[in-house]
């Protein structure tokens, strides 16, 4: 099969999976965008929503449409590394034997992660990393594919850990879930107020997602798209060469490289979605809110005067 049949099985796997999860999810089109972009593109996204937004049964109804296994984590403030990780018990020919914790599946749901504490989240951050985890001096490699969606409340804050700026910065994608609109919401109270339950099919393996990550890997990116991608991460760093206005007036912290390589590789996953088989600038500014809102940092000015992150970005963007 050549690179381009294989975009256009893309493109078809795509519309089917979109399809199937909108059989549960009603609305949320950018959201599901997102989530299956970062997961096609081998990274890990953090949903940000109020309670009630279906954050929990996307991810599950995603899971199903994959066929790939799924384990959810309830993050509590007493959650040990070993809840998640897997401990070592002593069997009855007196071995020790690893019995594998949740995080051994293919998708994690991390429900509500900032509840829970640093020693936990550095637990997650080394799987999320490294796609394995150490238990008792081992590592034990977790399976392919691997994919970490992470829940966070922004409204009640007592009780949580904010989580560290190196921790956030794994996370490809942020992506914020809003109200339904009315008609959304009349559809939604519709069916699952009635005996309706959709069935979810699954439209391809986890094989086919290691295949289709590879290929987003090989799609080739021109010159002045890349280019556009590193000055775009590069004018929301104060203080540098490249920064705009706006970065130096309000922000304390800017996007690392790892944003650039983000924008790039979310930009060909993108555009491989919608059948091209090389991406754009337009490509890189439709992936580009959700991977730099957690990565800039306001400083005191930009909160006294009520500057947010989302208006930043949207300056940026507008740039030539």
């Amino acid at each position: 099969m050549t690179d381009v049949e294989a975009v256009n099985r893309l493109v078809d796997s795509y519309k089917k999976l979109k399809e199937e999860i909108a059989k549960v999810i009603v609305g949320q089109d950018e959201v599901v965008q997102d989530v299956l972009i970062s997961i096609f593109s081998r990274g890990h996204c953090l949903l940000v929503g109020v309670p009630g937004l279906a954050k929990t049964l996307l991810v599950n109804t995603v899971a199903q449409s994959l066929g790939l296994t799924y384990n959810r984590i309830q993050f509590t403030p007493d959650l040990m590394p070993s809840d998640i990780i897997g401990t070592e018990i002593l069997d009855e020919a007196r071995h020790f034997r690893f019995i594998p914790g949740p995080l051994f599946a293919n998708i994690i749901l991390a429900d509500e992660i900032n509840r829970t504490p640093p020693k936990t989240q550095s637990a997650l951050l080394e799987a999320m990393q490294e796609h394995a985890v150490t238990a008792a001096g081992k590592r034990y490699e977790l399976s392919e594919p691997f994919f970490v969606l992470a829940t966070q409340n922004p409204i009640e804050q007592e009780g949580t850990y904010p989580l560290p700026e190196a921790q956030l910065d794994r996370f490809m994608f942020n992506v914020l879930l809003t109200y339904p609109s009315y008609a959304q919401e009349i559809s939604v109270v519709k069916n699952t107020t009635s005996d309706y339950t959709p069935k979810v099919n699954k439209i391809i393996s986890g094989e086919e997602i290691v295949f289709y990550q590879q290929l987003v890997r090989k799609i080739p990116v021109p010159e002045n798209v890349i280019s556009y991608a590193v000055t775009l991460a590069s004018r929301t760093r104060p203080h540098t060469d490249k920064a705009t206005q706006e970065a130096n007036e309000y922000l304390s912290w800017g996007a690392g490289p790892r944003a650039s390589q983000y924008l790039v590789i979310g930009a060909k996953c993108h555009a491989a979605f919608h059948g091209k088989y090389s991406p754009d600038i337009d490509d890189v500014k439709s992936v580009a809110p959700a991977i730099l809102r957690h990565r800039l940092v306001r400083n005191y000015k930009a909160e006294a005067e009520n500057i947010s992150v989302e208006n930043i970005v949207e300056r940026l963007l507008k740039m030539e």
